[in-house]
């Protein structure tokens, strides 16, 4: 067992390890977009549009020139694909063959929750061997038609029950708008398609965690990966990765023990730069929320799918990250026809840091999400406690000029 680390100095290593403690950690342009979801390990797709989507979104807060048609470009030119990590997302496409897994278990599995007809499975693919790549609602205009036999629903279910099980990938998409091919048409000759091993993709599985958190626990490698043979796996890998001494298994005081690679151990650790950061719901560095809560002591939860009543923040509330303490989340939307950007509710939370400190730079990076959201003002409508609303409007007014 390592020597103990601080807690300040965990916070620190995860906290470079995802890109969030320097202003360009991946570069610039669309080959930092590339060098970002290769360190993250994948990219979570989110179709909310109250403010940018999220993949935009968390790509756009470590690449300062981020430029949304980059990602589209990628998918393009086959450097990242899309799949399922825990969610919809971009995955770096050297990795595709650690997505076979899946889709050999959705090829399988009868009662997947997209049981697709046979028929109309083989219909769509036939149309794409025949007619090339398609779009949803390519299908849809064809269901119009006098004498089809069957509808859009039907094909638009095999469409995503053939993406899943790996007949078909994403070969293009124009904002939320996809293009199906067949998956031979889109790969690469050059990428593995070699089905993992349970070791291998065990392996895959904690080099990703160790790569992009800086450390990991045994939970969060097994977060959403069902079944005991997963858990005994990602044992083994890491066992293994301890006796040839690549990892090291770490005490942090009052907090369970945790993995990090041997090379993250050797660096000289420092306090983050006071950066701020506004940060997506589904941002990699807080999606895994237990997480967040033991090591930053943040209780958050996306409100969007809770009940009016029964929210305590606000519908879409944003995490407010300021050196290595989120010192609180702010409710957003996006009235695009206006230009405007509305913080619906600024609650801040952890007031032990003077305000004086924050203000001017949280303003700072608000100006630049506004322009990054396509609005050009910005209303602060309200703040939590009321008493710093007076010194964060003004201080957002000075920026504005």
């Amino acid at each position: 067992m390592a020597e103990k680390l601080t807690l300040s100095q965990l916070r620190f290593l995860t906290l470079e390890s995802q890109g969030l403690t320097k202003s360009t950690p991946f570069g610039k342009g669309k080959e930092a977009v590339l060098k970002a979801i290769e360190q993250l390990g994948y990219l979570q797709i989110d179709t909310l549009s109250i403010i940018e989507r999220a993949h935009h979104h968390t790509l756009w807060t470590r690449i300062p020139d981020y430029r949304t048609e980059y990602l589209d470009e990628l998918v393009e030119e086959r450097k990242v694909f899309e799949y399922w990590f825990h969610a919809a997302s971009y995955l770096p496409i050297k990795y595709f063959r650690f997505a076979l897994p899946q889709m050999l278990e959705v090829k399988q599995n009868e009662k997947h929750h997209y049981n697709a007809d046979k028929k109309v499975m083989k219909y769509v693919l036939d149309t794409i061997r025949t007619e090339g790549p398609k779009k949803a609602r390519d299908f849809q205009n064809e269901a119009k038609k006098a004498g089809s036999w069957w509808n859009w629903k039907p094909t638009k279910i095999a469409l995503e029950r053939l993406f899943l099980q790996g007949d078909l990938m994403i070969s293009s998409r124009n904002g939320m708008q996809k293009t199906y091919d067949l998956t031979e048409n889109v790969l690469p000759k050059s990428i593995n398609t070699t089905l993992p091993t349970n070791h291998e993709f065990a392996e895959y599985l904690v080099k990703t965690y160790l790569r992009a958190y800086g450390f990991t626990t045994i939970k969060q490698i097994t977060h959403l990966k069902a079944g005991k043979e997963i858990r005994k796996n990602v044992d083994d890998v890491l066992a293994s990765m301890l006796e040839e001494g690549t990892i090291e298994q770490v005490n942090i005081e009052n907090f369970p023990s945790v993995f990090v690679n041997k090379i993250s151990l050797e660096k000289s650790f420092k306090k983050p730069n006071l950066n701020i950061h506004i940060l997506s719901p589904f941002d990699n560095s807080i999606i895994h929320r237990d997480r967040v809560k033991q090591f930053f002591d943040f209780d958050y939860k996306i409100e969007c799918y809770t009940p009016k009543e029964k929210r305590q923040y606000g519908y879409f509330c944003l995490p407010i990250l300021f050196g290595d303490i989120f010192i609180g989340r702010v409710d957003c939307k996006a009235h695009r026809k206006e230009k405007q950007f509305e913080l619906i509710h600024l609650h801040i939370e952890n007031q032990t840091i003077d305000v004086e400190i924050w203000a001017k730079p949280f303003a700072e990076v608000l100006r630049k999400f506004v322009a990054f959201n396509g609005c050009e003002s910005l209303k602060l409508a309200k703040v939590s406690p009321s008493k710093l609303a007076s010194i964060l409007n003004k201080t957002i007014k000075n920026i504005e000029k």
